[in-house]
């Protein structure tokens, strides 16, 4: 028989297990009693942790030109990953790791433009899966498909959205950027991108719904969903044809001599809209780093003006009953308290009338317009024109530039746009409406229309007057003395071979930041400020350029052939001052036969391009009636559709457009300027499903 072995528990091992059990009876009734706890409310963390709340983003709405063409639009974008784990594997005849890390590189490479050594050095980490550095990054559907055609185990893509640009640099300062945030969000950071942001965005969604352990929607249970509702579409001002005309005239000039800033803007002369604007510096907002400056020059950069604003001191004395036309002067120079004040040629013109010195452009004769209106009148005549403050276009960042002077010698400078003045190219826009509108001033604006996500028009812009700054005898006067200062003044440089041109020009010094004015070569900011035609004013134009190593006649030959191209665009060369000789009438050459029709056009100094190898013509582009100028193109079509592909080299996008419309064809188009490549070679036969790829440069 065993002995009974009694144990007898340590009077302090009972306490404490006594004390412990009392702990958590006593927490357990705070639990059941109380709803927060520690700060903490148990009932919400009960419900949320295995609760998960993700945004749902609304789709960002796209930006248009004038005649419906989309110019940024939200795209799928694909971040490119390596699955590098090994463990990820469990079929080995179905790898989902990269199993062939050379093999990988050498397939990947030529399509990411990276070298191979560079892509293995991401391989060869020790990590679960890796990304391929910025070449990895925002690839697009094309590149994609490349890439998953190659059929490369481990290879896989992160899907977001972001904004694309449809034309690179086209009217970038107007348009923007947009940019896709961490939380995958685009928001707009400059341009009409920044300044709509809110109305683009619209307002995102959210989806609440119970998740298991790996972070899946548990099924069959209840979730909460509130739809995201896409942003508005916005329609700008901007006609796309014309942008290129100006765009590639920047171009041109920026590849022939190096200058500072340039800016090109046209605007309609009826109703104050920007249908036009080319700024150097630009940048392609699908490339960021061409992005070296903040500041649209059209709203943004302040000068001087020089000569362009003596449009506003003639108009000023004239308005103010202290003109006389033919009061005689001694043009040359002219003392001004203790400072002499110059015409250009130091000279002068001997004795002229007020009329005339404003067509040969006399610094003497504003000088003494100045003086006789004062200080006080002046100002109050600039300011009425809107110098010194912001017009208040829709875009972000506008200067008012300065509007300042009190002695007499500032008086006389500023009134041949020196010393005492500043200004925005997008004020001297607007104060030109005046002298296009019987003296009534218009708001500049660069918006069409806006439409919310169902279609229904939201804002529709319309014609808005600042007031009447002018009587309307005052503007037709100016017009006047604008054609008298292109035809009967110093030089024919500003003359454009098929359209009138009413206009000043100006040659501004630059102030130095210590003091004075800069003396170099090149130290000047050349511009010139007028409307076209001259007898029925349809556009507003206005171009500056800064510290270009060229001549003002440079800017005065890309100006003008610019001019020339939008004339006959929008059909306004059949006026009294365009020279016969350089424009021919189009008639209707339908069912007529082919080469006899051909060989006409030739002859006529025409650019003929025939679509087709038969016998008669059964289309054309342009159509009768339409002026075009020597050297245009003139599209034929037969009626036989043998098409085949011509060689595009330096056309214009409009053209490849119209080509692409006569031909059936799918056209896709990348860049801005003129055909750099073409997918399909030249030669090679069309058909309705062939597919061309232009890169324009």
């Amino acid at each position: 028989m065993k002995k009974r072995v009694t144990v007898k528990p340590s009077k302090i091992v009972l306490i404490l297990i006594s004390i412990l059990l009392c702990l958590a009876i006593a927490r357990l009734l705070q639990v059941a009693i109380f709803s927060k706890i520690d700060g903490i409310n148990l009932k919400e963390f009960a419900s949320t942790r295995n609760t998960v709340t993700k945004t749902l983003y609304a789709k960002r709405g796209t930006i248009y030109d004038s005649s419906g063409d989309a110019l940024a639009v939200s795209v799928n974008s694909y971040t490119l990953i390596a699955y590098l784990e090994k463990s990820r594997t469990v079929d080995e005849n179905n790898p989902q790791h990269v199993v062939d890390k050379e093999g990988t590189a050498k397939a990947l490479a030529p399509i990411l433009n990276m070298e191979e050594s560079e892509i293995l050095k991401y391989l060869n980490k020790e990590a679960y899966q890796v990304e391929f550095g910025s070449k990895g990054k925002n690839l697009t559907e094309i590149t994609k498909k490349k890439i998953d055609d190659l059929e490369l185990p481990g290879i896989d893509f992160i899907e977001s959205t972001q904004r694309y640009y449809k034309m690179g640099s086209f009217a970038s300062y107007l348009i923007g950027y947009a940019k896709t945030n961490d939380e995958g969000q685009i928001k707009g950071e400059l341009g009409l991108e920044s300044y709509y942001n809110e109305e683009l965005s619209g307002t995102n969604g959210s989806i609440t719904y119970q998740k298991d352990a790996y972070g899946y929607m548990l099924p069959n249970r209840p979730y909460y969903e509130t739809d995201a509702k896409s942003g508005s579409d916005i329609y700008l001002t901007i006609d796309s044809n014309i942008q290129l005309i100006v765009e590639n005239a920047m171009n041109d000039l920026k590849d022939n001599f190096n200058f500072d800033f340039g800016v090109f803007s046209i605007m309609d002369a009826d109703t104050g809209a920007i249908v036009a604007s080319s700024t150097y510096p630009s940048f392609n907002p699908n490339d960021l780093n061409t992005l070296t400056n903040y500041l649209n020059p059209l709203i943004s950069y302040t000068y001087e003006p020089g000569s362009t604003m003596k449009i506003f001191s003639w108009a000023s004395a004239i308005e103010e009953g202290i003109y006389n036309a033919d009061e005689l002067y001694d043009s040359g120079s002219i003392e001004v308290t203790d400072v002499t004040i110059s015409d250009f040629n130091k000279v002068g013109w001997g004795k002229i009338t007020f009329d005339e010195g404003f067509a040969k452009s006399s610094n003497v004769a504003a000088s003494m317009l100045g003086l006789k209106l004062g200080k006080e009148k002046l100002l109050y005549y600039y300011d009425k024109f809107g110098f010194g403050k912001k017009t208040g276009i829709t875009l972000s960042n506008e200067s008012t530039g300065t509007c300042f002077f009190t002695y007499p010698s500032e008086i006389a400078t500023s009134s041949f746009g020196q010393g005492g003045i500043t200004i925005t190219p997008i004020q001297m826009l607007q104060a030109l409406t005046s002298i296009t509108n019987d003296g009534v001033m218009l708001k500049p604006y660069v918006i069409d229309k806006v439409t919310d996500a169902s279609g229904k028009t939201t804002y529709i812009s319309s014609k808005q007057e600042v007031g009447q700054v002018m009587k309307k005898e005052t503007a037709e006067k100016m017009k006047e003395l604008m054609y008298k200062a292109n035809y009967d003044g110093l030089t024919t440089v500003w003359q454009p071979k098929t359209v009138s041109l009413s206009m000043k020009t100006g040659t501004a010094q630059i102030p130095n930041p210590k003091g004075g004015y800069l003396t170099g070569k090149y130290d000047q900011i050349y511009s010139m400020a007028g409307f076209f035609p001259s007898e029925n004013p349809k556009y507003i134009v206005y171009v500056a350029v800064k510290q270009i190593e060229g001549t003002q006649g440079d800017v005065g030959r890309m100006t003008t052939k610019a001019l020339d191209e939008i004339a006959a665009y929008a059909n306004l060369t059949n006026n009294s001052e365009t020279k016969e000789s350089k424009i021919i009438t189009l008639e209707n050459y339908i069912s007529s036969n082919m080469e006899n029709t051909k060989e006409k056009l030739l002859n006529s100094g025409l650019n003929v391009i025939t679509l087709g190898t038969g016998k008669y013509v059964i289309n054309q582009y342009p159509l009768k009636n339409i002026n075009v100028v020597e050297k245009e193109k003139i599209f034929l079509v037969s009626n036989k559709d043998d098409y085949i592909m011509p060689d595009l080299t330096n056309w214009s996008i409009s053209d490849v457009k119209i080509f692409a419309n006569l031909t059936n064809i799918h056209l896709n188009i990348e860049g801005n300027g003129y055909v750099k490549t073409q997918s399909i070679e030249v030669g090679a036969p069309l058909t309705k499903d062939s597919e061309l790829n232009v890169t324009l440069e």
